[in-house]
């Protein structure tokens, strides 16, 4: 089997083309850049620059069984309103349409989009989101990816394509950036965080138990034409999180209870109303309709996915 991976040098596509690898698969990796991933006798790669409605697959999708489709335009935090927009368009939707298509014209069997959350909305309050939820994306990055499966669905129903769609929540992981990245330098710096108040809860889901449900979804009848949402089966406060890193890292953390609805307040005041309310705000998915569907489970806990996550946070750190 041979299976074309995008985004396979981010740091879910790594660990997934190992596990590929392992699995006795082939995979032809899309790179941005020709020196970003070495070609070896299980990994073939094709140099694709940019991702788009005018991209050139045809040469990519010889003799491939299976997409998966990691690459995605995530969020600039240089760009607003309609220009984010149409930046995320282009890649999430148009990119992701473009992909679609080349693939069922060359006969390709099975498509796995990694979509997000987000496409769903961006809190739960009563319960946790279910697949079956109506979607309402609030953000260029959630719209745009939406509008990704909405066209990978348009063009499976036309052809013999077997459409998945994964709806991950926040994913961590060595190499994880943006947001968790920071929460790893705030509780490393051993800096007083007014966080002790904040009682939301948020799925997460760690890159192996990730990777491990891609590799299910790329040959499990059970997953055709399925929308699927995943996590690592224990979700957690904001606290609780920040006090899992702190014992991984050997550190003391000192939390402060600031009421929630304040921390909004003044981080609105700053500029950093939106990622303040991500915290202070639950995030919350059921997977356990993905679990029977797929007979799967998480191989690595939350605990240990930390743990994992901080012991490369902590090797990378420059010697002092």
């Amino acid at each position: 089997m041979r299976i074309l991976v995008t985004g396979a040098t981010g740091f879910v596509g790594r660990q997934l083309v190992a596990d590929l690898v392992n699995s006795g698969a082939k995979v032809r990796a899309v790179l941005r850049r020709p020196d970003a991933m070495a070609a070896t006798a299980e990994i073939e790669t094709v140099l694709i620059p940019t991702i788009g409605r005018n991209t050139e697959w045809s040469g990519a999708m010889e003799g491939v069984d299976a997409v998966v489709h990691l690459a995605a335009q995530v969020h600039d935090t240089s760009r607003a309103g309609s220009a984010a927009l149409t930046l995320h368009e282009e890649v999430n939707a148009y990119g992701t349409g473009r992909l679609a298509s080349e693939a069922a014209r060359a006969g390709v069997r099975r498509f796995v989009f990694v979509s997000s959350i987000k496409a769903m909305g961006e809190a739960t309050t009563q319960r946790p989101y279910v697949a079956t939820d109506h979607p309402a994306p609030e953000d260029a990055y959630g719209r745009s990816k939406l509008e990704g499966e909405r066209l990978l669905l348009r063009i499976a129903a036309s052809s013999s394509l077997e459409p998945v769609i994964v709806r991950p929540p926040l994913v961590y992981g060595p190499g994880v950036k943006a947001n968790f990245l920071e929460m790893l330098r705030w509780v490393e710096r051993g800096w007083p965080l007014p966080l002790g108040a904040v009682r939301s809860r948020r799925s997460m889901i760690n890159v192996w138990n990730l990777s491990d449900l891609l590799l299910k979804c790329i040959d499990h009848p059970g997953a055709a034409g399925q929308i699927l949402l995943a996590s690592d089966g224990e979700d957690l406060t904001i606290p609780e999180l920040l006090r899992a890193i702190a014992r991984s890292m050997g550190r003391n953390l000192r939390l402060v209870n600031v009421p929630p609805a304040v921390l909004e307040i003044g981080a609105t005041a700053v500029g950093l109303g939106p990622q303040m309310r991500r915290l202070v705000r639950s995030l919350q998915l059921d997977p356990t309709s993905t679990f029977s569907r797929l007979d799967w489970r998480p191989t690595v806990g939350c605990q240990e996915g930390l743990r994992r996550t901080v012991d490369y946070y902590q090797a990378q750190r420059p010697a002092a």
